[in-house]
């Protein structure tokens, strides 16, 4: 018989508003975080996101609600326990390194007092540092280091006091592209080798996804959506959620005799309780292309991607659509094509009348 997974972080209708004259920054949110999983507040400038994260690290104080981390009430009902024994690594999006001293001497900054004694230190400071993929680098300073690996030295100082949770704060936004991309899979690696359980902020679609067990979208201090990658990306609970996570197409739709007519096309399907007009969804790559003289969509530009081109689709009421296709047999810019969609690849939403 296998036991359920011990609960790392819990919240429980947690809400903090800056000024009463404000809508609150957090706003009910309530949710579980479960031992070893690793969770991405995801969502634009603004959402709540990283005031969410400093309340759980205790850098800001609720206004309601409560936060319990391994068990432990550390916010709300009267309880209260500062940021430096809440059993919290914090890696910053600056890295926060201090430019006078050693990678050695930095993660070992990050032991409390209780992992002090002389014959510790030099261990566990060399088992993070392995573990992150940095010994041999022991003596140097962080201006010798690249971006990702200071990064690490990061991830290493918060990871070295065998913390109950990690919060990471845009841990790679100061990175290029191909180190980023490098990076979030050794951070996904590096988190589940040292079996903690973390919370990433991030304003990336793509990083949430592919670095997260589960993915919290937020929209105006709210939790708009909790779930695992796929189901986010999959079942998108909200219009919101479709167009900022899948950045999805979204075409007017009347229903009439069976099916949902859109100016591409007819969709057979069910009415879905949502009325006869509604938005019909379709994720960019869902889409299929008919060449077709006499169609009813114009190819307006596109772009090769390595794997695959994006078309930016013109109908004929001048709506804009795009299309990720796999990179053969190119369309030619200029000509006309038809639109179709596998039935299990489309879904509706309210109308959003403009």
């Amino acid at each position: 018989m296998t036991t359920a997974p011990s609960i790392s972080l819990h919240l429980q209708n947690l809400i903090k508003q800056y000024s009463p004259k404000l809508p609150p920054a957090v706003n009910a949110v309530t949710l579980t975080l479960h031992q070893g999983d690793l969770l991405s507040f995801l969502g634009p400038s603004g959402c709540g996101k990283t005031s969410l994260l400093r309340l759980i690290a205790g850098f800001e104080q609720p206004q309601d609600g409560t936060i319990e981390i391994a068990g432990r009430k550390v916010a709300g009902l009267g309880a209260w326990v500062p940021p430096e024994k809440r059993g919290v690594g914090m890696v910053f999006q600056d890295y926060a390194l201090f430019p006078h001293l050693s990678v050695a001497q930095n993660v070992a900054f990050g032991l409390s007092d209780a992992h002090r004694a002389k014959s510790r230190v030099p261990k566990r400071v060399a088992e993070v540092l392995q573990l992150v993929g940095l010994q041999g680098l022991e003596q140097r300073h962080p201006h010798q280091l690249s971006g990702g690996q200071q990064q690490r030295v990061a991830l290493a100082r918060a990871l070295a006091p065998r913390p109950q949770l990690v919060l990471l704060d845009e841990p790679l936004s100061n990175l290029d592209v191909q180190v980023r991309v490098r990076l979030r899979q050794e951070l996904r690696d590096i988190l589940k080798a040292a079996g903690a359980s973390a919370i990433f902020v991030t304003h990336d679609q793509e990083e949430a996804l592919s670095i997260s067990d589960s993915i919290a979208v937020m929209r105006g201090g709210k939790l708009e959506q909790l779930g695992k990658p796929e189901e986010i990306y999959r079942e998108p609970a909200t219009r919101f959620v479709a167009e900022f996570v899948t950045q999805a197409n979204f075409l007017p739709a009347t229903w009439r005799e069976g099916a949902w007519e859109t100016e591409v096309g007819r969709f057979a399907g069910e009415g879905n309780g949502i009325g006869d007009r509604a938005d019909l969804m379709v994720r960019q790559e869902d889409i299929m292309l008919h060449p077709d003289p006499g169609g009813t969509v114009l190819v307006r530009d596109r772009s090769f991607l390595g794997r695959e081109h994006r078309y930016c689709l013109q109908t004929r009421s001048g709506r804009e659509l795009i299309a990720r296709i796999d990179a053969h047999k190119p369309l030619p810019v200029g000509s006309k094509v038809n639109i179709s969609v596998a039935p299990q690849n489309w879904q509706l939403f309210a109308r959003e009348e403009v």
